[in-house]
């Protein structure tokens, strides 16, 4: 059984919120926070500490980008999973830099928030495709070395057990041209083996095994 904390000021959502998530068959709500502050003086108090936490991002006293920093600074192993109504790329970018392992709006579906919650405790991260396309432009920025959309294919089918000639057949190119895309990721992400692009391609939720 996997325990949880909402962190949220607004009372009656987060109560709301608390018994969807009692409702799952392996979660369990310890305790609610109306801000940043008063979570962390619980996780310094309380013996039991959660295993992950939905954090909402803007409170008072305070947010939860700044929360969010100072758990992932102060409790490493504890994960994170910002449950908004903010939808701008410069908040989700905010939050997954502070140290959030995903990112769900507050209109989700209850099937999907169930689903976040299961990836997030099985893998550690919880990635929509909004995430990872956010992700991968900020670490893009707009320089040279940015990954064009066909190098972002072959890092997926790269993380597979195919080899690097069945890459070139799924993806109708020779496979001098898929060595080259090889050559490029690798240069770019400053990576030198096989096993660190997939590394790279799971933390940054470009590939889900």
């Amino acid at each position: 059984m996997k325990t949880i904390v909402i962190v949220d000021d607004h009372t009656l959502l987060s109560q709301a919120i608390s018994g969807l998530v009692n409702s799952f068959d392996n979660f369990e709500v310890l305790y609610t926070c109306k801000n940043g502050q008063e979570l962390l003086d619980n996780l310094r108090f309380e013996n039991k500490r959660p295993d992950i936490i939905l954090m909402d991002v803007n409170m008072p006293i305070m947010d939860g980008i700044e929360a969010t920093a100072q758990v992932k600074e102060l409790y490493p192993t504890i994960l994170i999973l910002a449950l908004s109504v903010e939808e701008d790329d410069h908040t989700i970018l905010q939050m997954i830099r502070a140290g959030a392992k995903g990112y769900l709006l507050k209109d989700t579906e209850k099937r999907t928030l169930e689903n976040a919650l299961n990836e997030l405790a099985l893998n550690g991260y919880y990635h929509t495709n909004t995430v990872s396309q956010l992700l991968v432009k900020s670490l893009n920025g707009n320089n040279k070395d940015a990954l064009r959309d066909r190098e972002i294919e072959f890092i997926k089918h790269a993380c597979t057990e195919m080899t690097y000639n069945e890459i070139a057949d799924v993806m109708f190119l020779s496979p001098k041209t898929v060595q080259g895309y090889r050559d490029s990721v690798f240069s770019k992400l400053n990576l030198k083996n096989r096993t660190g692009l997939v590394i790279y391609a799971l933390k940054n939720g470009l590939f889900r095994p």
